[in-house]
C-alpha cells in the first residue's frame, strides 16, 4: 500500500465517531451481560433486602434490576442511532468520492479490504435489525418477531466484537510493518 496515501478530515472524523459508537454499544453489551445483569441483580437485591429481613419477590427484585440498567439501555439506543446515521454518512461518503481503495492492492489489503466489506455489512445489519426492534410496534412487527431479530442482532454484535481486537492487532501490526504512520496518519491526516 502506498505509505503516502492521506485520509481526509471527512474520513478520519467519521472513522473516530464509528469507532465511538461501536465500543458503545459493545461496552453497554458487557455492562447488560455482566454488572448489571438482571438476573444476578435481582438475586443480589432479594438477598441484602432479606438481610434487612424485608421480603422482596423474584418479580419485584427483576423490575428493581431492570430499572436500574434502563439508564444504560438508553446510551444504546443512543449509540445504536448515531451508528446508523455514520453508515448512512458513510454510503454517501462512498457514492460521492468512491471507497478510495488503491487500484492494485496487494493480495493480503484484498482481503483486508474484503473484511471491511464483510464488516460494513454487518454493521449494517446490527444498525437495520436494532432499529426494526426499537420501532416494532411502528412497523407493526410483534413482539415475537422482534425477539427473533434480537438473536440475529446479537449474534451479529459478537462478530463486531470479535473484528474489534483484530482491527486493533492489525493496525499494530501495519505500523510494525510496511504502513508505518497508519495511526498519525488516521489521526493528523498525513
Amino acid at each position: 500500500m502506498n505509505n503516502e496515501k492521506e485520509y481526509s478530515v471527512e474520513l478520519r472524523v467519521w472513522h473516530w465517531l464509528n469507532a465511538i459508537a461501536v465500543l458503545g454499544l459493545l461496552g453497554t453489551v458487557i455492562l447488560r451481560k455482566t454488572f448489571l445483569s438482571w438476573r444476578d441483580n435481582s438475586l443480589l437485591i432479594i438477598e441484602k433486602f432479606s438481610s434487612f429481613d424485608i421480603v422482596v419477590t423474584a418479580e419485584q427484585a427483576k423490575l428493581v434490576a431492570k430499572a436500574i440498567r434502563a439508564p444504560m439501555w438508553e446510551w444504546h439506543i443512543i449509540f445504536g442511532l448515531a451508528l446508523a446515521v455514520l453508515i448512512v454518512y458513510r454510503l454517501i461518503m462512498i457514492a460521492r468520492r468512491g471507497t478510495q481503495f488503491p487500484k492494485n492492492p496487494s493480495s493480503h489489503m484484498k482481503i483486508v479490504y474484503m473484511g471491511y466489506i464483510v464488516l460494513y455489512a454487518i454493521l449494517t445489519s446490527m444498525a437495520v435489525s436494532g432499529l426494526v426492534m426499537y420501532f416494532h410496534e411502528a412497523l407493526g412487527i410483534s413482539k415475537d418477531f422482534a425477539h427473533s431479530i434480537k438473536e440475529l442482532h446479537e449474534y451479529a454484535m459478537w462478530s463486531v466484537a470479535l473484528f474489534v481486537p483484530m482491527h486493533i492487532v492489525g493496525v499494530f501490526k501495519a505500523e510494525n510493518d510496511d504502513q508505518k504512520g497508519i495511526v498519525s496518519k488516521m489521526i493528523s491526516g498525513n
